[in-house]
């Protein structure tokens, strides 16, 4: 056992660490230590080790089968790991429920009612919190999203667009700790698949959210994200700035999976501009 002197060395060190990344702006949220998970005896993540700064949007990103989608669940609350620990502001939560941990997801369908209209949709998660958001912040985030003319539209009169809107300010509206999204462009097209990806860089910035996105597209995640981590047969294959990992590739399975299609699409892209021009 440590003595009371070396506890309080232990205390004051750690206080000193936080006081420094404070000063330079960077305060660490979310800690994911040693997260590992089977299923029917296959391993589907070995010892994830990631920390997630304050404000920061970090997309997951792997093909099918890599594990992202179970490390979402896992970070929700909504699938129990096998070993590992998961620290948020500094308090251990691996046993803490998904209804205490306050994370929030939208589902990659949106999960609306489709018996209800947008603005009942967007209110429902208040019914038992009524004076968790004040009717002016609430008009603010509607306003903010660009709801106002469709809240008493149906959810089967609503673009896809509008009902990512929809989804995005119901979950909102509950105030989450962190925001989750699980293949949030997967089921939009073109323009409206651009405007929704500045729409939830905007929100992060203006609610100052910690954002976590699962997506399978190196694009998205790229454009979209202050840092990506990387997932390959669920182990860590790279987690920096979109910059290192188009520059400083940590292995093959970045280069061919991330910077290989980037390529692809960038050369398609000069091909068709050229033949414009010729």
């Amino acid at each position: 056992m440590y003595s009371k002197d070396v506890k309080r060395c232990f205390a004051l060190l750690i206080k000193i660490k936080q006081l420094f990344e404070i000063e330079r702006g960077r305060t660490i949220l979310l800690k994911l230590k040693n997260i590992s998970k089977q299923f029917a005896g296959k391993v589907i993540l070995d010892e994830i080790n990631v920390e997630i700064e304050n404000g920061e949007i970090v997309s997951m990103l792997g093909p099918s089968g890599s594990g992202k989608t179970t490390l979402l669940n896992i970070i929700l609350g909504l699938t129990p790991m096998d070993s590992g620990t998961i620290i948020f502001n500094d308090k251990d939560i691996s046993q803490t429920s998904m209804k205490e941990r306050g994370f929030n997801i939208v589902f990659q369908d949106y999960a609306l009612f489709p018996n209800l209209n947008a603005y009942k949709n967007i209110i429902y998660g208040l019914q038992n919190k009524p004076k968790l958001i004040s009717s002016d912040e609430l008009d603010s985030l509607i306003e903010f999203l660009e709801l106002k003319p469709h809240l008493l539209k149906g959810i089967d009169q609503l673009s896809g667009g509008q009902k990512q809107r929809v989804a995005l300010a119901r979950t909102l509206a509950v105030k989450p700790k962190i925001l989750l999204l699980d293949e949030p462009l997967s089921a939009l097209d073109g323009v409206i698949k651009e405007t929704i990806k500045e729409r939830i860089k905007a929100i992060t910035k203006e609610y100052k959210l910690t954002t976590i996105i699962v997506t399978h597209d190196p694009e998205e995640a790229l454009t979209m994200s202050d840092k990506v981590l990387i997932l390959e047969q669920g182990k860590v294959s790279q987690f920096g700035t979109p910059k290192q990992i188009i520059h400083q590739p940590n292995n093959n399975f970045v280069e061919e999976f991330i910077l290989r299609q980037l390529k692809i699409k960038r050369d398609n892209i000069y091909d068709l501009f050229e033949g414009c021009h010729a």
